[in-house]
């Protein structure tokens, strides 16, 4: 998308993604575009260290910062930020209820990239369910968090292996599938493999590899499956694949 190609944050994996709805048009950049970004994060320094990170870059400008989820509501209603970094332990409303809030809001408008750390492993699920398009580690080095930030402003997903594996781990637990998505019986034969695929984590290349054909191929076959199901990316869609039992934990697709 917007013809830039943007390297993947430590090992995450990207698609780009065709509008699956009309609400989408507006991640869509045709250009060199500035990135508006939000900071959410209770803690001041750190906000004022990716604050220094990110102002170096020419296409990306801190908007605002907020260092609580009420707080975070109100800068996104005022600046109406592209990306919003959002931490999940915070004060007066957490990252998660604050993703669901600005999503149930602003959906097409503005991106939630979640800043996490490794034991957080119990918030995972709920903040890909809020509607967050990926996560970024606090202590990611800084072409990692730029990396990110560019990525899901392109309109694409950012998704570790590593938070993959934990999102499979929590349907382990979890009871059974809910029921067939709408546009499930319009995928291909060969988008529903791809589906399959993609909810187990593997990247474009990889799929390529799995189905013998060319990673262009994956990219239009994971574009249409996304349309047919409606979904916003990649994320959803692994969520999306566990929930209606489209694939199991421990299964091979």
């Amino acid at each position: 998308m917007g013809g830039r190609h943007h390297p993947h944050a430590y090992g995450a994996t990207t698609v780009t993604v065709s509008p699956a709805r009309s609400d989408t048009r507006s991640l869509i950049r045709t250009g060199p575009a500035m990135i508006r970004v939000l900071l959410v994060d209770d803690q001041e320094l750190l906000r004022r260290g990716f604050r220094m990170i990110l102002e170096v870059e020419p296409d990306l400008e801190v908007v605002a910062e907020a260092a609580d989820g009420l707080e975070a509501l109100e800068q996104a209603h005022r600046h109406h930020p592209d990306v919003i970094l959002m931490d999940i332990r915070m004060p007066n409303l957490d990252g998660l209820e604050a993703t669901r809030q600005v999503m149930a809001e602003r959906a097409g408008e503005v991106r939630v990239l979640i800043l996490t750390t490794f034991d957080l492993n119990e918030y995972v699920y709920e903040a890909l369910r809020s509607g967050a398009s990926g996560f970024l580690l606090k202590d990611a080095p800084a072409e990692s968090l730029i990396a990110g930030i560019r990525v899901v402003a392109d309109g694409e997903a950012l998704l570790a292996p590593s938070i993959t594996r934990r999102l499979i781990e929590e349907f382990a637990r979890g009871g059974g599938p809910a029921a067939p998505p709408p546009g499930l019986d319009e995928l291909t034969p060969r988008e529903l493999d791809v589906f399959k695929q993609v909810a187990r984590g593997l990247s474009n290349a990889e799929i390529a590899s799995e189905l013998i054909v060319s990673e262009t191929t994956v990219k239009t076959h994971v574009a249409r499956m996304l349309m047919k199901l409606g979904l916003r990316d990649r994320v959803q869609a692994v969520v999306l694949a566990y929930e209606a039992g489209i694939v199991t934990p421990g299964a091979e697709a």
